[in-house]
């Protein structure tokens, strides 16, 4: 167990990846600030898990200034939605001005300059700000979450389907309790990554009719891949009623998907993690409730 009085912040506390980086920050005996929108049951779990919760809104710099007060090393994600570049300046002025040493920034595996989606665009642009400040520097560049899988699960007549707009495309599936890992041992030891933006992968690199196979056989009833067009993805998502600015990026990144963007393997998560990533079939079989019904059908926060 830690000893040491530092204290580190994650914002987005209450999503997938920050809530296990509290988690493993706190069983190994670190001081944690959960910054939070708002209380619910979800605020009120890690206050009762022993984190210290504040609300406040990476779009108000006076907000993010208090939360970062006496701060040595912040977990900075920010959700698929408008006002990331508002969020990065924020985050990066309101971190120098309290004199925050370190910080993991979760950025995405399609950000890069020529990137199409714009939210992959301003991730790009994000890294860049946070470089240029005196900040330890990591940024995480995640390939798609495993628990897409639970997102855009559709369950019809017994059977399992995903109907996505990737192709043949493959990628190696990362679980966010796996990325929690390497955030959390970054912010405990930043000085080795400073600089470094790592890419997220799962341990097996598969095709959606692939995933389909394992998630059948680890369910024990069918499940089939059904791809479809990106302008029918796009088109039911825009009827759904999700944001367009969602909407433009994952119909942008589906084709960097079927490009190859997404794909690929490495070891960075046994490496700096600690342990080696689930497989599909360890998060099917560690997620089986999630499967019993229709999924959400939206991508899921990090």
């Amino acid at each position: 167990m830690s000893h040491d009085d530092r204290l580190f912040l994650v914002t987005a506390a209450a999503g997938k990846t920050g809530g296990a980086t509290i988690d493993l920050l706190l069983e190994r005996g670190h001081r944690v600030r959960a910054m939070v929108h708002r209380d619910d049951d979800r605020s009120r779990v890690l206050a009762a898990a022993g984190a210290e919760v504040v609300r406040a809104d990476l779009l108000d710099l006076d907000g993010v200034t208090a939360a970062l007060q006496g701060v040595s090393g912040a977990y900075f994600c920010y959700p698929i939605r408008e006002g990331l570049l508002e969020a990065s300046v924020n985050f990066a002025q309101a971190a120098t001005e309290t004199g925050v040493r370190s910080v993991v920034s979760m950025s995405q595996i399609s950000a890069r300059r020529e990137a199409r989606s714009n939210a992959a665009r301003q991730h790009w642009l994000a890294e860049r700000l946070l470089d240029r400040t005196g900040l330890l520097t990591t940024h995480l560049r995640p390939t798609f979450f495993a628990e897409w899988l639970t997102g855009w699960w559709e369950l019809r007549g017994g059977e399992g389907h995903l109907r996505l707009p990737f192709g043949q495309g493959r990628h190696a599936p990362i679980a966010s309790a796996d990325q929690a890992r390497v955030i959390a041992a970054v912010l405990a030891d930043p000085e080795p990554h400073d600089g470094a933006a790592y890419t997220l992968h799962g341990p097996v690199e598969l095709d959606h009719h692939e995933i389909a196979a394992v998630m059948a056989t680890t369910l024990g009833f069918p499940v089939h891949y059904e791809p479809i067009s990106v302008e029918e993805f796009t088109t039911a998502m825009t009827d759904r009623g999700l944001p367009a600015h969602l909407v433009q990026h994952l119909g942008n990144v589906a084709v960097d998907y079927q490009d190859g963007v997404f794909s690929g393997t490495n070891d960075n998560v046994e490496r700096i993690g600690g342990r080696a990533p689930m497989s599909v079939e360890q998060f099917v079989l560690a997620n089986k409730p999630a499967f019993d019904t229709n999924g959400p059908r939206f991508v899921p926060a990090p």
